[in-house]
């Protein structure tokens, strides 16, 4: 018996999952969520095979749960998104089902997971978040600390460190480690408000205090926050685009 989740905030859609469901007896619905906080626990508790994961959600929406989980169980999504922006989902064999949802759109997407399933052939939800392509840019940024999930608002960010296979970021509340990369961050922030100035450091635009001269071909930016980052020569081309230095 495989288990399953339903989370979505419509629940005309889950009822439709939930219906179009009564035909695979081999799949059982544990709980059903409206949005991302109760998604995430409910995924903590039950430990499901698949999830029914809408995207555009209240409190936190699809990508940030599952950024949220250690090991993310399958996925189909139920969504509204535009088909063409959902091109990346398909290059990692995650299955999406637009709405309004159809049931024979919904058996083919049943058909391809159980056949992963069978085979232990489980799509990599890692590289779809690497991958994924955003409705615009975030302005937050979603955390675990110490069992909590904590939502960092983009003003309260003094900057992003790179640190092994995580990220750390320092606001004016302390600072958080989240499983990521440093390059994942950046391209879900606006390049306008953040600028990678050096491999290891994103910085936001208005942090920015000075730069002075450090070694050879290289600065080092003083942040408002009284911090100091390297910024590469590469780094430095950037600030004097984004600027118009």
């Amino acid at each position: 018996m495989y288990k399953a989740i339903l989370i979505d905030d419509e629940p005309l859609a889950r009822q439709l999952v939930r219906a179009f469901l009564k035909d695979y007896e081999q799949v059982s619905v544990l709980a059903e969520c409206s949005d991302g906080f109760e998604g995430f626990k409910a995924i903590q508790d039950h430990k499901p095979d698949l999830i029914f994961l809408d995207i555009q959600m209240p409190k936190l929406n699809g990508f940030e749960m599952l950024e949220l989980l250690d090991e993310p169980p399958a996925v189909i999504f139920t969504t509204a998104f535009d088909e063409y922006a959902l091109k990346a989902f398909e290059a990692h064999a995650i299955d999406y089902l637009l709405k309004p949802i159809t049931k024979e759109r919904f058996d083919k997407a049943m058909q391809k997971w159980l056949a992963q399933a069978a085979a232990n052939q489980q799509p990599k939800v890692e590289a779809l978040l690497q991958n994924n392509i955003y409705d615009g840019y975030q302005h937050r940024i979603v955390v675990k600390d110490n069992g909590l999930i904590r939502i960092i608002p983009e003003q309260d960010i003094h900057y992003i460190e790179a640190n092994d296979d995580y990220i750390k970021i320092v606001t004016k509340n302390g600072s958080y480690l989240k499983k990521s990369t440093l390059s994942h961050v950046e391209q879900s922030l606006d390049p306008q408000q953040f600028v990678r100035v050096h491999r290891s450091y994103l910085v936001p635009v208005g942090q920015l205090l000075r730069i002075e001269p450090y070694e050879k071909e290289s600065h080092v930016a003083l942040l408002q926050c009284g911090a100091k980052v390297t910024v590469s020569k590469s780094g430095m081309a950037k600030l004097k685009t984004l600027l118009g230095w």
